[in-house]
């Protein structure tokens, strides 16, 4: 039996013996996040690390009397254990309860109905993995982490709900190093991620990765602070624009004042025509139920042409505010964010981004992002990698790292000059506790007077 299955089928078993437990007024609802990955570890072209990991973890969620415990536990694959875990966490919950004050924005558990996904992929066997990054990087500074293999979530409740997601796929996210005729260290990196393996994919990415690498070999220029046109390919646009899911598109936070994108809700401020942003659950990146089993809908707009069309609301702010919500999932100290964005493309060929870009700056990756004046949507943060000046519509030198400074209303807004029509899936390659779902599809974008402070 798959690991899918196995999991599937003792979760349900769980959910059964753990909701026949309940007392009149009580409610449950169990969360489910399981993964059976590989992971490989490169340095120089040699495997440093191998490890498989076979993980579930279970969330309850006990509710009575207008009052919500939170636990959580670790099964071991074994149901009279499990059971008996689980029996325990609902005995805690049901005492823990009875000392907390009533929540006035708890939302009541329903029976929100059931779905169900599975994205299968066709992955390489580790043996495989092992000989083809070993032997196809061989002679380069490579070193990066390969992780593949299928991730499930699920939700079920007291009251009926049964939510099912499940996700196979691998990234291979990577550096090439090199130190330049300065003596500079200088790296380049690329992520290749998909549910099905692709040779020819792969030899792509890092064909062009060790291009970069070449050019990366030149001594860096230093650049005086100030406004460049740049080019920022999708990787960094997926940052830039990231931001949004730090507050800016949350109902609750513009509610409290906290939202960068106030002004552009108020008509104080605008965004290009050229930029539309939506939540597309079709790609297959996350679950469409959140963590209450609320479904979102498979496709949200969220700025359309330069003019926002929806908050994301979750059923807490929904409660409190008195509007509709969306499904959104609430994320502590950020609000709703977006779990499945997608930024809309353009009409410029991304083999000619360089040459549209003619003179300025190429923006590989950028990192250290944080908000600099949250008000005006002013976004600071660090060039990275790969990044170099453009003269001519040719790579010239590498440049040295620079700070910007740049509001989202100045480089999604009126200095947008195009955005690519190719755009690339960028997977979150998180790892902490276990393996993350989630990214973003994004274009490459050409921007006017990109700011840099040092």
């Amino acid at each position: 039996m798959s690991f899918a299955l196995e999991t599937r089928a003792l979760f349900d078993r769980l959910a059964e013996d753990c909701f026949s437990q309940c007392a009149a007024g009580e409610e449950v609802t169990l969360s489910l996040v399981a993964e059976e990955q590989t992971y490989l570890r490169f340095n120089a072209s040699r495997v440093r690390q191998s490890t498989d990991v076979r993980q579930r973890e279970i969330g309850v969620q006990f509710q009575a009397n207008g009052r919500k415990v939170d636990l959580g536990l670790g099964l071991t694959g074994e149901f009279d254990a499990d059971a008996r875990a689980l029996r325990s966490a609902l005995a805690r919950g049901r005492e823990e309860s009875k000392v907390l004050p009533e929540d006035p924005w708890l939302v009541p558990m329903e029976n929100r109905g059931t779905s169900e996904m599975s994205h299968p992929g066709r992955l390489l066997a580790p043996e495989e993995a092992i000989r083809l990054f070993t032997e196809t990087t061989a002679g380069t500074e490579f070193t990066g982490l390969y992780a593949a293999g299928p991730m499930l979530r699920a939700s079920r409740n007291s009251l009926g709900q049964s939510h099912w997601f499940d996700t196979e796929s691998f990234f291979i996210d990577y550096s090439l190093y090199t130190v330049n005729e300065a003596g500079e260290n200088k790296a380049v990196t690329e992520c290749y991620a998909e549910r099905e393996w692709s040779q020819a994919k792969f030899a792509s990415g890092f064909d062009a990765a060790r291009e970069r690498l070449t050019q990366l070999r030149r001594p860096s220029r230093k650049l005086a602070p100030g406004g460049y046109r740049a080019y920022l390919a999708p990787a960094a646009a997926r940052d830039f624009v990231g931001m949004m899911g730090w507050g800016a598109l949350s109902y609750a936070m513009w509610k409290r004042g906290q939202s960068a994108l106030a002004q552009l809700k108020d008509g104080t401020a605008q965004l290009s025509p050229r930029f539309s942003l939506r939540e597309n659950f079709t790609l297959g990146l996350t679950p469409q139920f959140n963590a209450l089993g609320e479904m979102a809908p498979t496709e949200l707009p969220l700025i359309e042409r330069g003019e926002l069309r929806n908050w994301l609301v979750g059923a807490r702010s929904a409660k409190e505010y008195g509007v509709p919500g969306n499904g959104a999932e609430e994320v502590p100290f950020v609000g709703e964010a977006p779990r499945s964005p997608e930024i809309s493309g353009g009409e410029l060929e991304q083999a000619r981004a360089l040459a549209a870009l003619d003179r300025g700056v190429y923006l590989g990756n950028l990192h250290y992002l944080n908000w600099s004046d949250r008000h005006s949507a002013r976004v600071t943060g660090m060039t990275r990698y790969a990044c170099f000046w453009v003269e001519g519509g040719e790579i010239v030198a590498p440049i040295g790292d620079m700070r910007f400074d740049e509001s989202l209303y100045r480089a999604l807004g009126a200095n947008l000059v195009s955005l690519t029509r190719e755009t690339h899936v960028l997977p979150d390659v998180g790892t902490y506790f276990c393996r993350s779902l989630g990214g973003m599809r994004a274009p490459g974008m050409l921007v006017e007077d990109f700011r840099f402070t040092l």
